[in-house]
């Protein structure tokens, strides 16, 4: 096997692919319009989602915690009243209605038992599993500022800090981005390599290469470093941009 056959086999591949713009064309949609409309349409992204109280307590913990949820993960919240709520989340105005109860506050301080009914949209499924999730985070941590420190539980001996090197903030788009980057890199690492053997026999060159004095593996090889390169570097620039 020599270097120099593969080198100008890998050139002729490139040539090729610039010149056939059905395939360059998909490997731009793959490694544009295909990662951002499959990011942005990850399951579970909570984004401006409708919210409202009804605050049977009126108490400083009912207002905190209606002051808790703010953008972008839900819009301002508004007060209706008890008979407003299942009207206004059957025309798809609210999609969570929280229920707090009267002397929901005193409750708290002295320890009784008591609870927050949270109503959920189910028809909006998207914002439905992600958002129950983000307001039960929201009013537990609410409740637990107000209780006394001496109520906390005793913190373990080792504490395990977790750290994100990759979007740091959590972002589901942001790991939907990457795993469509990863199926568009398997994808065209199996359809070029494929696609440039079947151009091969369109244009009636397989003859020509078997012919000629190189090995089967240089050809192999050539095919497979070439469309290989194209991959990584497109890769590369979908993940800078």
């Amino acid at each position: 096997m020599r270097a120099a056959h593969v080198g100008y086999l890998v050139w002729k591949e490139l040539r090729c692919l610039w010149r056939d713009p059905i395939m360059v064309c998909l490997i731009v949609y793959s490694f544009t319009v295909s990662i951002y409309a499959a990011a942005t349409a990850m399951p579970g992204a909570v984004t401006k989602a409708t919210i409202a109280f009804v605050d049977q307590d009126h108490s400083v913990l009912s207002r905190r915690i209606q002051d808790a949820f703010y953008p972008p993960l839900f819009v301002a919240p508004v007060t209706i009243e008890w008979s407003d709520m299942d009207q206004r989340m059957d025309l798809g105005v609210d999609t969570f209605a929280v229920v707090i109860p009267p002397n929901f506050e005193r409750d708290i301080l002295t320890g009784r038992q008591t609870s927050i009914q949270l109503n959920v949209d189910a028809t909006r499924l998207s914002q439905a599993i992600s958002g129950t999730g983000y307001a039960q985070a929201i009013i537990s941590g609410e409740v637990q500022h107000l209780l006394p420190q001496a109520s906390d539980p005793p913190r373990p001996k080792v504490d395990l800090a977790l750290r994100l090197r990759f979007n740091p903030a959590g972002e589901k788009i942001g790991f939907g981005a990457l795993m469509e980057l990863v199926n568009s890199i398997t994808m065209l690492a199996i359809v070029l390599t494929g696609a440039a053997l079947i151009r091969e026999r369109e244009h009636g060159t397989v003859e020509h290469l078997l012919v000629m004095p190189i090995s089967p593996v240089e050809i192999v090889l050539s095919k497979v470093l070439a469309m290989g390169a194209v991959v990584w570097v497109c890769a590369g620039l979908s993940l800078r941009w």
